[in-house]
């Protein structure tokens, strides 16, 4: 579930080549997800990174992510004793 929507994101990414001969990358539709390198490889393997930690904040603070749901169960969540 998590790898199959972090691979569809990044499927979506953008890369330019920058006039300073680094490279820059951003997904479409995920503000504040993006990442600059000297390589498109490293590019790539920073934004994925970035992603994967913009995708743990959204759910550490309950915030809904298009595309993603996480199945909790509720059992878990009830006291006992």
């Amino acid at each position: 579930m998590l790898s199959e929507f972090l691979n569809k994101r990044l499927a979506l990414a953008k890369y330019k080549l920058l006039k300073d001969r680094t490279y820059f990358g951003e997904i479409p539709g995920l503000p504040g997800v993006w990442a600059s390198a000297r390589t498109l490889v490293a590019c790539r393997k920073e934004l994925r990174e970035v992603l994967e930690d913009w995708l743990l904040l959204k759910v550490r603070d309950r915030e809904e992510v298009p595309g993603f749901k996480l199945k909790t169960d509720r059992r878990s969540l009830v006291r006992h004793g």
